[in-house]
């Protein structure tokens, strides 16, 4: 893993706080910005927050407040839940979390498994979602990780987990036909033995590579996934492809299918490694351009040869920019909550206070403003003032007031009202 002096990483975590604190604002104006973070890594201690907000997790959670607790209330569908519960040992069976069965780990995977089958009936569930959960359980709770895989099946992978597998079938077509331009010699040498692109992408791609890389390697590839989209998982797979099998020296020990297989099923240390394998990625010219190029040209192939694809998915977006641009967060009303609360006999900052009376010159005021404002039609006292500030009644002249006490009789009555009682300085 690659070490990052401690004094780097207080300073990351700092400008990732100010960016998730003002998201809105760095999406609409720093894209650029957030994409170089991601590349650079996200601060261990925010990941799981970041990941939310890049996938649209944390909008999907806003827009459905309580769908998480209701799908878990519900009992399931009984031929998904046997098949999660035998999946479950499966996952990270050494991480602490998952390590002991019936553990709270487990136990979250099996939730956030069984509400996708109830939240989306029609696709129910695959085995490679397990893996995808479980990493995301690693980053936050059950809810939270609910949201993020429904964001990664729909908006960024949609159609990998249907019934028929299409979609994984038609962008092993696109990873082959990019490999060609990326590295002629693996891309060649695979035609030759005619190897279908199925039998080593379809773990890497369905399980974002969680299965296939070291952990460190792991975080960073998923970082830049969540903020720049699919063209991430390609990239990665491009380039294992071509370090594995792209020059004549690497392939005299992949003579045959199985030998070619075999190399790729046990990629070198090296080209996995976390700086290595980011550099390399970064760096790849490919484009989300290029990519859906390639689909278009891919997907008139297959209804040429196969007809029209059964997975009716939704189109990919690419990315979390385009993720918010289709999905905004909701736009909440600015309401001024008071930072400062002031007693009703205080006083504003600037405002001279009149000296207070003395209580039998007081009463004696009192006494006076009341048979003032006394109504002669009701008898009843229409206004009784406070401490010598006695109001006129309707019928006398009102004498202008000077500034001073204007302000002061403005300031004090705003701080004794109930309406304005926490005032907002």
């Amino acid at each position: 893993m690659e070490e990052v002096p401690l004094e780097v990483l207080r300073q990351r975590e700092s400008k990732w706080l100010d960016m998730l604190n003002n998201w809105d604002k760095w999406m609409a104006k720093k894209h650029k910005k957030i994409r170089l973070r991601c590349q650079k890594g996200i601060p261990p201690s925010l990941r799981g927050r970041a990941w939310q907000y890049l996938s649209g997790g944390k909008v999907k959670l806003q827009q459905n407040p309580g769908k998480f607790d209701e799908l878990d209330m519900s009992p399931g569908d009984p031929k998904w839940l046997d098949v999660i519960e035998r999946d479950l040992h499966r996952q990270f069976p050494f991480h602490e979390m998952f390590v002991s069965r019936g553990g709270h780990g487990q136990q979250d995977l099996f939730r956030v498994l069984k509400a996708y089958t109830l939240y989306r009936p029609e696709e129910g569930y695959c085995q490679a979602q397990a893996p995808i959960a479980a990493v995301l359980l690693m980053h936050m709770p059950a809810e939270q990780a609910f949201w993020c895989l429904v964001q990664i099946c729909e908006k960024y992978l949609p159609g990998y987990y249907s019934e028929k597998l299409e979609a994984i079938q038609l962008d092993g077509e696109i990873l082959f036909s990019l490999l060609q331009k990326v590295s002629p010699v693996a891309h060649k040498h695979l035609r030759q033995q005619k190897i279908d692109p199925l039998l080593y992408m379809t773990e890497w791609f369905m399980c974002a590579f969680a299965r296939t890389l070291p952990w460190s390697s792991v975080l960073r590839v998923w970082d830049m996934f969540f903020c720049e989209g699919v063209k991430i998982i390609f990239r990665v797979g491009l380039v294992l492809l071509k370090h594995a099998l792209g020059s004549p020296e690497k392939l005299k020990a992949c003579q045959g299918q199985y030998e070619t297989i075999e190399r790729l099923r046990s990629l070198s240390a090296k080209i996995m490694q976390e700086a290595f394998l980011v550099q390399e990625v970064v760096e790849l010219p490919v484009t989300e351009r290029q990519i859906e190029r390639e689909h278009l040209i891919q997907l008139r192939r297959w209804q040429e040869t196969r007809g029209e694809l059964q997975c009716c998915a939704l189109p990919r977006l690419h990315g979390a920019k385009a993720i918010l641009e289709a999905e905004p967060g909701p736009r909440l009303a600015l309401e001024p909550s008071p930072s400062i609360r002031l007693p009703p006999d205080a006083h504003l900052p600037g405002s001279k206070a009149k000296p207070k009376l003395p209580k039998q010159e007081q009463q004696k005021r009192a006494k006076a403003s009341g048979q003032v404002g006394q109504s002669p039609a009701t008898g009843q006292v229409e206004v009784a003032a406070a401490a010598g500030d006695a109001c006129p009644p309707q019928d006398t002249p009102l004498k202008d007031p000077a500034p001073q006490d204007s302000a002061h009789h403005c300031s004090q009555e705003s701080l004794t009202s109930q309406e304005s009682e926490d005032t907002y300085l």
